[in-house]
């Protein structure tokens, strides 16, 4: 077997990197001081960097400006821009565009493609329903009129919503059927109310009151959410793992300096056994989210559907970034709660993460009925 990223997907994380390596991730007022949120708009300038790399067209083809590359490339990428915080909807709006490509129209796909992947337009993705709980297609319900369709109901969260030209909004249909509509914020029967997340930026409650959606902007492919909602999940374990390495690296350089009784205390054995679990964490979300990443990009058959490994990456990606985030905390000392120091935002963006498309114990119940549906002989 072999391991290595190839050529192309190396080349896309050392863009990244270049691009990321001047981001300072307290650009913006610590969110344990802000009264709202700590800024309007995501990072524009970034944005455009990131647009000048061809690193917004990661997953697109060349017919669309694209490089034509999978999910582990992009997950590359989004580890590096965890690692700085970057304020971008990076993850989101190369997701919703992967999902325009596989599922759109042909009108749909040349009006969209290019100008997303050049970053002139910004999509995002309504994934968490109306509580955060709940399965996301079922908070939206969509009828057929006609060439439009018809959608009633809230969805809570949205990412960079007061950004975004589209919202890809998953819903379900009275026959059971889950479609995506491209919703536009400012379009007739949508409203937008703030909300603020654990990082202080601004989120988004979705309220669709029979608003109208072309026909043309709507995905109603079979599999198009699952695949979607796949592509989002891994991408948030590549975040929670550029996090946590970050993290880790920042706890080391604190205890390899700070002294106590005359020694570092990186060399007292209760810290360096603290440490050292918390980096075989960061190895079990290494492993599992790029094999989810993987079988998401290749449809690669295995033993288990794909949804089971992407269940357990997020199993591991949620457990595992909050033990960093805390033995970061511990080892630190108050100096982590310092909001002069940037722990504090890790540990928010974390806490972030990890409730992200659900917690931990969603994805153990998920993983125990594909485990009940499809035994391993």
């Amino acid at each position: 077997m072999d391991f290595t990223f190839t050529e192309e997907q190396q080349a896309a994380a050392e863009a990244a990197r270049g691009v990321f390596a001047g981001v300072a991730p307290d650009g913006v007022p610590s969110p344990a001081l802000a009264t709202g949120a700590v800024a309007d708009h995501f990072d524009r300038e970034l944005w455009s960097r990131l647009a000048d790399a061809d690193l917004l067209s990661l997953l697109l083809t060349e017919e669309y400006g694209g490089a034509g590359l999978d999910a582990v490339a992009l997950c590359l990428v989004l580890a590096e821009s965890a690692k700085v915080l970057a304020r971008v909807p990076l993850l989101e709006s190369s997701a919703a565009a992967a999902a325009v490509q596989a599922h759109g129209t042909e009108e749909l796909r040349s009006g969209l493609l290019a100008r997303a992947g050049r970053g002139e337009i910004v999509l995002t993705v309504a994934a968490s329903g109306r509580t955060g709980h709940d399965p996301a297609e079922l908070a939206v319900t969509a009828r057929q009129e006609g060439a439009e369709w018809i959608l009633d109901g809230v969805q809570t969260a949205v990412p960079w919503a007061f950004d975004a030209d589209h919202i890809v909004v998953p819903a379900h249909t009275a026959s059971g059927q889950t479609v995506l509509a491209l919703v536009a914020p400012a379009g007739e029967g949508v409203a937008l109310a703030e909300q603020l997340s654990t990082t202080g930026e601004r989120l988004g409650e979705l309220r669709l009151e029979s608003a109208r959606i072309a026909a043309r902007d709507v995905l109603d492919a079979d599999g198009a959410w699952e695949s979607l909602r796949h592509l989002l999940t891994v991408g948030t374990c590549a975040q929670a793992l550029g996090l946590g390495r970050q993290v880790l690296r920042m706890t080391s350089e604190y205890t390899s300096k700070r002294e106590q009784f005359g020694f570092p205390v990186a060399t007292f054995q209760a810290v360096a056994v603290q440490a050292a679990d918390r980096y075989i964490d960061l190895k079990a979300m290494e492993a599992t989210l790029w094999q989810a990443a993987w079988r998401t990009g290749s449809g690669t058959q295995g033993a288990l559907p794909v949804s089971g490994e992407v269940a357990v990456a997020k199993i591991w990606a949620s457990e595992g970034v909050r033990r960093v985030v805390q033995t970061a905390q511990h080892l630190h000392g108050g100096f982590g709660a310092d909001t002069d120091y940037p722990l504090h935002r890790y540990h928010a963006w974390a806490k972030h993460l990890e409730l992200s498309l659900g917690p931990a114990a969603a994805h153990e119940e998920a993983l125990g009925d594909l485990l009940a549906a499809h035994p391993l002989a």
